[in-house]
């Protein structure tokens, strides 16, 4: 069982609590390549003033991008330092219950992801073109596809690291059971996209996609006792968007292909992935894996394994 695993290792609370701080330090320390360029490119007081916002028109856009996205990189990093010295735990334990990561699950998802969003883009874009501006600049572009494809599987397996596998071992395995880690994890991580731009430009009704989103991406993990689904699914979703559409008030601000230059709005468009596309994605993994017992993996306790006992040994 994914959750129990972290039994075998150093699992007390104060464990945790320090592994917290120090992913908390990693992602303070990656910001600093960002600040200080800020602080080269218009000064100190100007840039301690900056929304989020204007920090994305303040440089290059894949210079932003790159020092945004380096800061989850170095997280990525203090978060396995944790896992190691402080949980003595194994990266493969972290992210499956299975002997050996399933690399097949994630691209599995990382497909699906691709396609849909390739499709779903496509044809909204001949349905809808006037809410859509050629952005292709072949040079921008291209340092933009390197930056992507390198960074931003860094940034969504920092997240998918931290929610869907350190804090919900780490909760279940205190809690003793499923739902609260799923809700917990799922609320956080959708409650630190508040500072987000989107939000700003669409209101909090915003707030119902994060976090639904955090919700199904918990739901695989526990679902499919591991990660794997998760990390391709992430990685998908950021990539294409960053490649695929910008917009000016995105927090992905990219030179890519097209420029969404609609007036957003937030209505059924919020709603229509987390009451419908989800539960399809979930459909098709659950059919594709046989996920069974839904109950007992979403809502039911977690228990400790009983050591295993083989002549004068004890595992």
């Amino acid at each position: 069982m994914f959750i129990a695993q972290a039994f075998k290792f150093k699992h007390d609370l104060w464990r945790y609590i320090i592994g917290v701080i120090i992913v908390i330090a990693g992602v303070f320390i990656g910001q600093i390549p960002l600040t200080v360029a800020l602080f080269m490119e218009i000064g100190v007081e100007e840039a301690v003033t900056l929304t989020e916002g204007q920090m994305m028109t303040a440089l290059d856009s894949n210079y932003f991008l790159f020092l945004m996205l380096l800061s989850f990189a170095v997280a990525l990093v203090f978060l396995f330092v944790a896992v190691k010295n402080v949980h003595k735990q194994t990266l493969v334990s972290l992210t499956t219950s299975r002997e050996k990561i399933d690399w097949g699950r994630f691209w599995f998802a990382f497909g699906l992801v691709s396609i849909f969003i390739v499709l779903t883009t496509i044809g909204d874009y001949y349905s809808n073109p006037q809410d859509y501006q050629w952005n292709f600049d072949l040079i921008p572009f291209l340092i933009l596809f390197v930056i992507a494809v390198v960074m931003v599987p860094l940034q969504t397996s920092f997240e998918e690291y931290f929610f869907r596998a350190y804090l919900m071992q780490g909760i279940g395995v205190l809690s003793r059971n499923r739902w609260l880690p799923l809700i917990i994890t799922s609320v956080v991580f959708g409650g630190l996209h508040f500072f987000n731009p989107e939000v700003t430009k669409l209101g909090n009704i915003i707030m119902i996609y994060y976090i639904g989103t955090g919700f199904m991406l918990g739901i695989m993990a526990l679902m499919d006792e591991g990660i794997e689904l998760s990390l391709g699914f992430h990685a998908a979703n950021n990539l294409l968007t960053a490649l695929l559409v910008t917009a000016d008030w995105t927090a992905f601000q990219t030179n890519s292909i097209f420029k969404d230059i609609s007036e957003p709005s937030a209505g059924w468009d919020v709603l229509i992935p987390v009451l419908i596309i989800y539960p399809l994605f979930l459909f098709i993994m659950a059919k594709k894996y046989k996920w069974t017992d839904w109950k007992g993996k979403l809502f039911g306790k977690v228990e400790k394994p009983e050591p295993v006992h083989n002549d004068d040994f004890i595992y």
